[in-house]
């Protein structure tokens, strides 16, 4: 039995769909009861288990050969980190009363960057469970194609894409959440001791200019890449309601100064198959 938290999203998701496609048994670890219809038809066993909760999170584990663990993402952190922590903690405490025979946790790109930045969070999870004692496989994807979601409205509406990834010639790592699940699926699957980490990017690295490129083939008008500038960040962050806008410009800084990218800028990392053109489409022609 593989125990599954956030099954509910794209990852866990793909994840998911592909062991229940090998005819593995799959327990979706939930946190609404109004969610569990769908995958109750799919054949899973279902818990309900919030990611603090140390006492859910242990019934929810109890028994599985493998788990995966996807932590929440906090992108308006307090000082700290304590959301991070208290999701940390129980979900170590989980895995210590109520041990599977593996776990894999996705991480991120950047969990080991020299400087604080929003992507502490999992540097803080893998510090955590790596001292647990289990064999834990820390998936590093890189950036999500899908976070070009964000620029489609003003793609479609204005032809600007407003880039805080710079400058916009610079390629960076992004990957499919598809092929994130899909790749979380093998490796749950595997059998190792200790800890590993896998890095995972696509089939090739994207910069904001390729990102305008694909939007205006599928948007069938030009779009224009424009830079945003660092010093209007914080100011912009605070307008959207960010109390601590911090983190996200560091990690922001971290991707455009180089410090967050994978080992060997990715000459080992894993690479997914799904291209930018697939997913652009899939956004362009979702429902609105």
């Amino acid at each position: 039995m593989y125990a599954i938290s956030g099954i509910t999203g794209q990852v866990g998701g793909a994840l998911a769909r592909s062991l229940l496609a090998e005819g593995l048994p799959v327990r979706a670890v939930l946190r609404d009861e109004a969610k569990a219809a769908e995958w109750r038809t799919r054949g899973c066993e279902i818990a309900l288990a919030e990611m603090e909760d140390a006492a859910s999170l242990t019934s929810a584990f109890r028994g599985a050969t493998g788990v995966f663990i996807l932590p929440p993402s906090e992108f308006d952190p307090e000082p700290g980190f304590p959301e991070a922590r208290r999701v940390i903690a129980a979900v170590a405490a989980a895995l210590n009363e109520a041990p599977p025979g593996k776990a894999v946790c996705l991480s991120t790109i950047g969990a080991d960057a020299p400087h604080e930045n929003l992507l502490t969070q999992r540097t803080l999870m893998e510090q955590s469970l790596g001292e647990i004692g289990l064999p834990v496989t820390f998936l590093r994807p890189g950036w999500f194609m899908e976070n070009a979601l964000w620029d489609l409205a003003s793609a479609r509406d204005e032809g600007v894409l407003r880039s805080f990834l710079q400058p916009a010639d610079k390629p960076f790592p992004m990957v499919a959440t598809q092929d994130v699940g899909r790749q979380a699926a093998t490796l749950l699957r595997e059998d190792w001791s200790g800890i590993r980490v896998v890095e995972l990017e696509g089939p090739e690295r994207i910069s904001p200019n390729d990102l305008a490129r694909v939007f205006a083939t599928e948007l069938k008008r030009p779009v224009r890449v424009e830079m945003v500038p660092r010093e209007s960040w914080e100011q912009i962050f605070r307008t959207q309601g960010m109390r601590n806008p911090l983190p996200r410009m560091r990690m922001l800084d971290g991707f455009n100064e180089g410090w967050i990218e994978f080992s060997s800028h990715g000459q080992s990392a894993m690479k997914g198959n799904t291209a930018l053109e697939r997913v652009i489409a899939q956004l362009v022609r979702a429902p609105a």
